[in-house]
């Protein structure tokens, strides 16, 4: 079995691959203070949980965008499992090229991001990642990676706007019957929510007219918060939700793991 780890700033999605095929997905808060022992506990935990033993696991490989926590958390998989844990970054030889000014600052999950879109579409795509923050991938059919963009997240932007204004409620995000909010927290809800799908549609709008050669790009979504907003996106074809864990597989094969 292939263990993956999408290391993010606020969770860490976590997988186990038999052969290609996704069998098992779990969730962690991302927390730098917890200590190896401590994620040992947890992902050997979830793996008995899923009906694994931790010594089924024969490779594991991992992206992460938090520092803070990587060492510890791939310590932990080695405790848990007896594999180390193979980190994804802008060395790695993977068959994606980095096309833009600054390639060693693009982040380990859109990096496996670009592969998984690369080796699935052979198509222009966008990949809209619905995460911490928000962002948009823009890889060409040849392998590309030509560069995206950055903004605050749904969750992100809630909470600053909670946090900022004294009078607002923190306020649970799901999806509200209409715009025209008549309590405040319904208020909230269709402004962080249709303001959300209203950006990623603009930005997606954007993004394809200004694309090389003027094509037309797929859009995928991607990410844990994906299914709240793209049911309200105009421009947002479909959704796949373990793109980033595919693509992880997907580096890992490239990489020379065997499992």
């Amino acid at each position: 079995m292939l263990l993956t780890l999408d290391i993010g700033n606020t969770e860490i999605t976590t997988g186990i691959f038999t052969g290609d095929t996704l069998s098992s997905l779990w969730r962690l808060t991302t927390n730098p203070g917890r200590t190896p022992d401590e994620w040992a506990a947890a992902i050997g935990g979830f793996l008995i949980q899923a009906g694994h033993s931790p010594n089924e696991v024969r490779a594991a490989c991992l992206a992460s965008v938090a520092p803070g926590a990587t060492a510890a958390v791939a310590d932990g998989v080695e405790k848990a499992t007896g594999a180390r844990a193979l980190a994804v970054d802008a060395t790695s030889a993977l068959p994606v090229r980095l096309d833009v000014d600054e390639p060693m600052s693009v982040g380990a999950d859109r990096i496996v991001n670009v592969l998984a879109a690369a080796e699935c579409w052979h198509t222009d795509v966008i990949v809209v990642d619905f995460g911490t923050a928000t962002t948009f991938d823009c890889i060409t059919a040849d392998g590309r990676f030509i560069g995206g963009v950055i903004m605050p997240g749904i969750l992100t932007s809630a909470d600053q706007l909670t946090r900022r204004a004294a009078r607002l409620p923190a306020t649970e995000l799901r999806a509200p019957t209409r715009v025209i909010g008549r309590r405040t927290e319904d208020c909230i809800r269709a402004g962080v929510i249709f303001g959300a799908a209203d950006a990623v549609d603009g930005v997606v709008r954007r993004i394809s007219a200004e694309w090389p050669g003027g094509g037309r790009p797929k859009v995928v979504a991607t990410g844990g918060l994906a299914e709240l907003v793209v049911p309200h996106c105009r421009t947002i074809e479909g959704i796949e939700r373990d793109l980033t864990l595919q693509g992880l597989r997907i580096a890992a094969r490239h990489l020379g793991l065997t499992w």
